[in-house]
């Protein structure tokens, strides 16, 4: 065991990484090796202090999300050359893992995943019970239908792992200091922070909280509440079984998802970790409450064997070997949990260079590949991949401590639960995030949870099946969506649309500011558009709807889960370049209400003086007016494609504005529709979605938003010159539209698209369409196989369906159907 002397070594860095975990000793490791200089970690005890020491070390390439994929990639490549480039052995087994379906829905989810994996380069193969029996000698295969295989998975040993990564650090010049507590943190006004210790103060570039348990300690220092919460975790290992010993090969890793455990060798013994169910489990919430005990580093909790007893029985009666092994050791130890188990990752809003990499429930496969992902944004300004499920900036005010609880509860429990498609979780809601409509409708509908909010996803009629049934194919929402659909086209539809992101933007310098913010042009008084910000490399950091409501004063509105990851880029531009502007954050104080259709003129006509014609009141203008005596803002756009007008409001209004709308439109039959019938009408119109079409991973020539980029405007934007360069060197891949003859199953994004046997793309979302009565996606191509008529196929839950690329959109837009018939054309529905 190595010890240190405490020092500080200096008193000025560029970098500052306060804990010495996995996590942190692999961003000082990747930050040294990328040939920044000063780096300096500061770690309170010693290093592997906290929740590393005592970690399974379990790695995997498996992860649900598509993006997170790469972290899990990346790590395992690491850890393969780890003691080759330090010398340090790291203890890495690689006997693969098996996840284990014993059920049928199960073995949809497989397949579920395995559409997911064809266009990612990490190996993972569906199995046949004989496969793994062959894989796992040792099994009951009683109940065991498939299994879902990674060959390149196992485990490490976690203390070797942060000693090879803090050899490596050092060797690239990195300081790893500890004994050394943080004892306070200042911000100065030129955005450098001075870090305070019992050894002196060092001022630093950036910090980075790398903390782990003690993340919320430090985030408290700065006034800042991080959602986080420890978590007992427990596992058992085995003293020495036979019919182990007796094996020539290390045995995979096996995944029980319907018993909610892992199991591995260890030596020649086993190695057993549970996830208990939510009431079961146990949270340290008093670490919340009152702080982290002051001497707490390498301690463990009390462990309570009965609590996992179910977990225990389900093991035994999967590998019966368990049942004669004697258990030598139980190992009960904290683990972070951010309200839904993905870590928080990144630059935080409203405070200068301050970044987290914080709450990781599973911080051994994602140490490595998150030290690089974090260390190329800090030396390059912009993320390498879009990771926005890791934003630190997804959580706001309205996580509250009893939120973050409950929260992790559940996720504890449902690890290894079905993941479904349109996955909704109830635990913690509602926040304090509900419009003025929330009382009126939850009963009406199945809510969804939106970044803190509540937005009805569909509605009940009588006769309908309600609540939330979620599958793999089509569910008792199917026919609702579609008479939601059939609303808007025919008749007229309000839908709330509050949890939008809203900010005000006001100055002398507001109009120079968004001129380089954004790629498109700025709208004039009374106008708006939509607007991308793009990075430096000409990626697509978001996108806005935009609105000068009076001279020099904007109105910005974006997705709901966009909303503090869009500000904290905008604050840094403002600050990067000193503009004189105000930014007000108004996303809670507003409300929103679409009104869409063909007789949304008619109706709000009734509730206004206003001229509402279409002469007067043309698409894409904004204006104040009152409706029934409500003051709003409304602007002629709707993401439905038909004529419509989003209604901004005081959000004690929602109520009074809504049933004023609720009753003028009796006599056109108005009615409700939620987000699902909004996804299938953008769909249909071709309309592109932040976060599925385009995101930090494409550039918007790929994604069909040249309408939107004007490379020709004076000023000289962000990611201008590199999106010239894309443009100049050709596009490799581009967004095409495609109808999918499917059956009862229908694309949501990121499957596989295959031509001639092979791979050669993915989808980015998909629906059903009402209109054409077949099932709808767009998807990223190859540019040779990108033209219209294309024949592809799309891999849907194991099978491939016949796809064709046809003309976009599907369904002409109202202000573009009208524009025909002006013209004596007649258009297409």
């Amino acid at each position: 065991k190595e010890t240190q002397s405490p020092s500080l070594g200096k008193d000025s860095a560029d970098t500052v990484i306060i804990g010495g975990g996995c996590v942190g000793v692999s961003l000082a490791y990747h930050l040294a090796k990328a040939g920044l200089k000063d780096v300096v970690l500061l770690e309170k005890s010693e290093l592997t202090a906290g929740s590393t020491w005592h970690a399974a070390g379990l790695t995997t390439y498996f992860h649900p999300g598509i993006n997170l994929k790469k972290i899990h990639s990346y790590s395992i490549k690491l850890y393969e050359k780890l003691e080759e480039m330090t010398g340090q052995a790291v203890g890495f087994h690689q006997p693969g893992s098996i996840r284990i379906a014993s059920t049928p829905t199960r073995v949809d989810e497989f397949k579920y995943q395995m559409t997911r994996a064809g266009w990612h380069p990490t190996e993972q193969y569906l199995i046949t019970p004989e496969k793994v029996q062959e894989l796992f000698p040792l099994l009951n295969m009683d109940t065991v239908l498939a299994g879902l295989y990674n060959p390149g998975d196992g485990h490490i040993d976690p203390y070797s792992l942060t000693m090879a990564l803090a050899a490596g650090a050092r060797k690239y010049g990195a300081q790893l200091n500890y004994p050394v507590q943080v004892t306070n943190l200042n911000s100065r006004t030129d955005g450098t922070w001075e870090v305070e210790t019992p050894l002196g103060i060092i001022r630093a570039k950036r910090i980075v909280n790398t903390a782990g348990f003690w993340a919320r300690e430090i985030g408290k220092m700065i006034g800042l509440q991080h959602p986080l919460i420890p978590v007992h975790h427990q596992y058992v290992v085995t003293s020495t079984i036979p019919e182990v010993k007796a094996l020539k090969t290390e045995l995979p890793v096996i995944r029980d998802l319907e018993g909610s455990y892992y199991l591995r060798q260890e030596r020649d013994g086993l190695l057993f970790g549970p996830y208990e169910s939510e009431e079961k489990m146990k949270l340290q919430d008093s670490w919340v409450t009152n702080g982290v005990p002051p001497g707490f580093g390498k301690e463990l909790f009390e462990s309570d064997l009965d609590r996992i007893m179910e977990h225990i029985e389900a093991a035994m009666e999967m590998v019966p070997v368990l049942k004669n092994a004697d258990i030598i050791n139980t190992i009960a130890g904290p683990i972070t949990y951010s309200p839904d188990i993905l870590p928080m990752v990144g630059p935080h809003q409203g405070v200068r260079n301050y970044w987290v990499a914080i709450g990781f429930g599973y911080g051994i496969i994602h140490a490595g590949g998150i030290g690089k992902y974090l260390s190329d944004w800090i030396l390059e300004g912009e993320p390498p991949f879009d990771l926005i499920e890791l934003d630190p900036n997804r959580y706001g005010k309205w996580t509250t401590a009893e939120y973050t609880a409950a929260k992790a509860r559940e996720s504890y429990g449902f690890n290894n639960i079905v993941g479904y498609p349109k996955e909704e979780r109830f635990a913690g809601r509602p926040t304090e995030r509900t419009s003025g409509l929330y009382d009126l409708l939850k009963s009406k509908c199945s809510m969804g949870f939106h970044a803190g909010w509540e937005q009805p996803h569909w509605f009940y009629k009588p006769g309908d099946e309600t609540g939330y049934k979620p599958s793999f194919r089509r569910t008792n929402w199917f026919g609702p969506v579609g008479r939601e659909y059939k609303q808007v086209m025919e008749k007229v539809g309000v839908i709330d649309l509050s949890p939008f992101g809203k900010f005000k933007v006001k100055g002398t310098d507001s109009v120079k500011l968004l001129d380089h913010l954004f790629a498109n042009v700025v709208p004039k008084v009374g106008s708006t558009n939509i607007s991308h910000m793009l990075t430096p490399r000409g990626k697509v950091y978001a996108e806005l709807t935009v609105s000068q409501l009076y001279p020099g004063e904007f109105m910005l509105v974006t997705g709901s889960g966009s909303e503090l990851h869009d500000l904290r880029w905008i604050e840094e531009e403002v600050t990067r370049g000193s503009y004189k502007v105000e930014i007000e954050n108004m996303t809670d104080e507003m409300g929103v209400l679409g009104v869409a259709g063909p007789y949304a003129r008619q109706i709000l006509q009734k509730l206004t003086s206003e001229d509402l014609s279409d002469g007067s009141f043309k698409f894409l203008q904004s204006r104040h007016l009152k409706l029934s005596d409500i003051a709003v803002t409304a602007i002629r756009i709707s993401y439905t494609g038909e004529l419509g007008w989003e209604l901004y409001h005081r959000k004690e209004d929602s109520l009074a504005l809504y049933s004023a709308i609720m009753e003028a439109g009796q006599k056109e039959g108005i009615d409700n529709f939620g987000t699902y019938a909004l996804n299938a009408l953008r769909l249909e119109k071709g309309f592109r979605a932040w976060g599925a079409e385009m995101n930090c991973d494409t550039n918007p020539l790929e994604a069909g938003l040249e309408y939107f980029v004007k490379l020709n405007k004076p000023a000289d934007f962000t990611g201008k010159q590199a999106l010239k360069q894309i443009k100049e060197k050709g596009l490799k891949r581009r967004l095409v539209y495609l109808t999918l003859e499917t059956d009862n199953v229908d694309p949501e994004g990121n499957e596989s698209v295959w031509h001639n046997g092979k791979v050669i793309g993915n989808t980015t979302s998909g629906s059903f369409s009402y209109s054409a009565q077949r099932s709808l996606a767009f998807a990223y191509v190859p540019t040779e196989l990108s033209k219209v008529g294309q024949k592809l196929e799309v891999e849907l839950l194991g099978k491939n369906y016949p796809a064709t690329i046809i003309q976009e959109p599907l369904v002409l837009t109202e202000p573009t159907r009208m524009r025909l018939q002006r013209k004596g054309e007649s258009p297409k529905v």
